[in-house]
């Protein structure tokens, strides 16, 4: 797996009535490039079912995985079920080529959940976030950068971040989650 680099450690960034903003403990997390033809086999090596449409989220045995793209998935998995799962895509590889790679150590998980979460998040991602059913995902923007953006429940967010914009998109949410608490009711 490879090396996490974020100054950012897991805990509480800041907590105001607006909103939470956490960093997540470190996850295995993989990207994958499949053909349509090979989902099924990949998905059982993986043991799990790939979503087909672009933001679906699936989920087993620990593991969940959001579709980006029509070609394109991103794993996250507990960082001890990473190298069996590359093994075990390893093994149908002569049969279902696929592209599958361990980027665990490239991006920061960000927990964003409060009453006010969906309107942290539009202080700088220009996607409409009532767009992003409970259950879905997408990737998007924040404030320029590219991040993946979880939605777990009306009120509860997971954005990953890669770790070069990790401190200063965790500076933003620190000041809009304040700026949003400061607001008179």
């Amino acid at each position: 797996m490879s090396a996490r680099i974020s100054s950012l450690t897991p805990g509480i960034l800041v907590r105001t009535g607006a909103a939470t903003v956490s960093i997540e403990a470190a996850q295995g997390r993989l990207s994958l490039r499949a053909r349509s033809a090979d989902l099924a086999a990949v998905g059982a090596a993986l043991g799990v079912s790939l979503p087909t449409s672009i933001g679906q989220r699936a989920a087993a045995g620990g593991i969940e995985v959001l579709a980006l793209g029509p070609d394109e998935w991103v794993i996250l998995a507990p960082a001890s079920q990473v190298a069996g799962l590359i093994a075990a895509c390893e093994g149908i590889q002569a049969d279902h080529p696929h592209s599958l790679v361990d980027i665990s150590g490239r991006e920061v998980t960000v927990l964003i959940e409060g009453p006010r979460a969906a309107e942290l998040l539009t202080l700088g991602c220009p996607r409409d976030i009532d767009s992003i059913g409970v259950g879905e995902g997408r990737r998007t923007l924040f404030d320029g950068a590219t991040v993946v953006l979880w939605r777990d429940a009306d009120d509860r967010f997971r954005m990953d971040i890669w770790n070069s914009f990790a401190d200063h998109l965790g500076h933003l949410l620190d000041t809009g989650a304040r700026e949003l608490a400061a607001e008179p009711a």
